[in-house]
């Protein structure tokens, strides 16, 4: 060792390599792309989110802006989906079905769908029997669903129309209209018909008729069946506020619920079947409130928000509330004096 030559200690070698050591790893690690299969490269966010989206999950997109119901529905093909919540129904299917067999509407247009409920009787097996008679016939509909959800609201049938039980069962109503409706409606359906089972009588070109007025919710004048013929009105959730019927209002708390036909309670409104019948079946006028045995809505109106409030709304529930609701979400709704259907007398 020559002379002024200085030694640098041992742990200072053993310092300099480790930390060489270090860099060179983090170099290979980090910058070194690596060919073993099962690591991956960095990729762009964008990539990234392409490869996932049609490699691991579902992806679906429809667009939504077609969705419009129109006067020409036959001839553009448009599907009508009808909505019927049931229970102990069995004895009115037969008719029910023999006037929606005799429609003019295509079949292959028509979409049925039932929410069976706290029911006792053989309901479910009939639809059940009837839907696997119409499989593969040339005039099958469209589809054909069957939903069950109870409720446990138990009431004698013979007490139904009591005006003591009108608030709390017409509110188990809207929430078995809303399951069924959630559950049914799908994006290939423009118009929604609300139909009740126990209406016994209407035209076989009935959805054309109210079709061709292009209207958001609208009403035929729902009537009584009499043996001789006699005039007696029967669904009386179709009507006009009044000046006299909003001044009543006014005195009235925000939970009441107004129910329409009974003694007990003077609403002041103006029914449907008020109006003269005679003269244009296809002239309407303006409502705040309609029934659902047989009411027509474009399913934009559903789908834009009106369903049936199991709550009070504007004094009221279930199908006068859903008037109330469109008409808040700037919906127009109608009836037609002069276009007279028949309900079955079984109060």
């Amino acid at each position: 060792m020559t002379a002024g030559t200085r030694l640098l200690p041992a742990r200072s070698n053993r310092f300099i390599i480790i930390s060489s050591c270090i860099v060179l790893s983090l170099f290979f690690i980090y910058l070194v792309p690596k060919g073993d299969s099962n690591c991956h490269t960095l990729r762009p966010i964008h990539e990234s989110a392409e490869h996932f989206s049609t490699q691991q999950l579902p992806l679906s997109f429809e667009n939504l802006n077609g969705l419009k119901a129109t006067a020409d529905a036959v001839e553009n093909k448009e599907h009508v989906l009808i909505l019927t919540p049931l229970k102990n129904a069995e004895p009115y299917l037969p008719r029910y079905f023999e006037l929606i067999e005799a429609l003019s509407y295509p079949k292959d247009l028509i979409s049925l769908s039932f929410l069976v409920s706290d029911t006792t009787d053989n309901t479910i097996q009939y639809l059940s029997n009837y839907a696997d008679s119409k499989a593969g016939s040339a005039d099958s509909y469209h589809s054909f669903n069957i939903y069950e959800k109870d409720f446990d609201f138990v009431m004698p049938e013979g007490d139904r129309h009591q005006f003591e039980v009108q608030a709390i069962r017409r509110k188990f109503m809207a929430r078995s209209r809303n399951y069924l409706l959630t559950a049914a409606l799908k994006n290939e359906h423009l118009w929604v018909l609300w139909l009740d089972v126990d209406v016994v009588d209407y035209p076989s070109t009935v959805l054309q008729d109210l079709i061709s007025l292009n209207k958001d919710v609208v009403v035929p004048n729902c009537l009584l069946k009499t043996e001789d013929g006699s005039f007696w009105g029967y669904d009386k959730n179709n009507w006009q506020e009044t000046t006299e019927s909003l001044e009543f209002q006014s005195t009235l708390e925000e939970n009441v619920v107004l129910v329409e036909g009974y003694e007990e309670l003077q609403t002041h409104r103006v029914y449907l079947t008020d109006f003269p019948t005679h003269g244009d079946k296809l002239h309407t006028i303006p409502l705040d409130g309609v029934g659902a045995t047989f009411t027509l809505v474009k399913a934009q109106v559903h789908r834009e928000g009106g369903n049936f409030p199991a709550y009070t709304f504007q004094h009221e529930v279930e199908t006068e509330g859903f008037a109330k609701m469109a008409k808040a979400l700037g919906f127009g709704v109608f009836g037609l004096p002069a276009y007279l259907i028949y309900h079955i007398n079984n109060s």
